[in-house]
């Protein structure tokens, strides 16, 4: 699990914005969409003391790193499941609470995926959630990529339900809409993220990533090695004290059932 890119590491800063928008309560009972490693679904559920948190993901990878650090901490209260949130069978309003750090972006079908999840909301219940702004908001997007290119024309997306499927307001909007949610808001949050404490250990990171793996792909050996020596100076650009930030925009989008 070592080649596991840490998005809690990435994402440290947004857990907090996170987590105090979400304002977990004690008897709350929390579902955690695209938990990942587990870091938002474990924090919930040491909130929600006498309650409880479900994670479900679709990475067993990140699921086992989960339930491992979960038992480090001997958290009772809290759970992991392998599911695709879209279509998963979950029990129908039984969550008070559900979150969501960036794991909501590539249903497929996303009113389908929204309309199964609120099901699971109780009546009244909040759905709390981060999803990245548009690509050309992101200067990790951009100086990675640009990085990687050099001279080259950017590469084009791959054909796939990427990052920033949902960072239009107003496709949020009709989406949560459209599945049954009320009260919709979406709110700017502007945080850095974190790819690693020295410009080496930033390019291995990234390199898991489809920003960087994307224009690597299709390259002579020659041709990587100069692109990754082009992406080291620029992490090395970013190098701060604190290790190599980027600067990045997302939403903070809240509904209720």
């Amino acid at each position: 699990m070592n080649n596991v890119f840490d998005y809690d590491a990435e994402l440290r800063r947004y857990q907090e914005r996170l987590r105090h928008a979400a304002d977990v309560s004690a008897g709350d009972r929390v579902l955690d969409i695209g938990c990942g490693a587990g870091q938002t679904t474990r924090q919930a559920a040491g909130a929600a003391s006498e309650g409880s948190a479900l994670g479900v993901d679709t990475s067993a990878e990140m699921l086992a790193r989960a339930r491992a650090l979960a038992a480090a901490e001997e958290l009772a209260n809290v759970r992991f499941e392998q599911a695709d949130a879209q279509v998963h069978p979950f029990p129908p309003e039984t969550f008070t609470l559900g979150i969501s750090r960036f794991g909501t972006m590539f249903f497929p079908d996303p009113v389908a995926a929204f309309t199964n999840i609120a099901r699971a909301l109780r009546p009244g219940a909040r759905l709390v959630q981060l999803v990245w702004q548009a690509r050309d908001r992101q200067e990790w997007v951009a100086a990675i990529q640009g990085a990687l290119a050099g001279d080259d024309p950017p590469p084009v997306p791959a054909a796939r339900v990427d990052a920033f499927s949902l960072a239009d307001p107003a496709v949020v909007d009709a989406v949560l809409t459209s599945a049954g949610l009320t009260e919709v808001a979406v709110t700017d949050v502007r945080e850095p993220v974190y790819y690693g404490a020295d410009p080496d250990a930033a390019v291995a990171a990234v390199r898991s990533l489809h920003v960087a793996s994307d224009p690597l792909a299709g390259r002579s050996a020659e041709e990587t090695a100069r692109a990754l020596d082009r992406l080291r100076c620029v992490m090395a650009a970013h190098d701060t004290a604190d290790g190599v930030w980027f600067d990045s925009s997302a939403w903070l989008v809240t509904a209720r059932r």
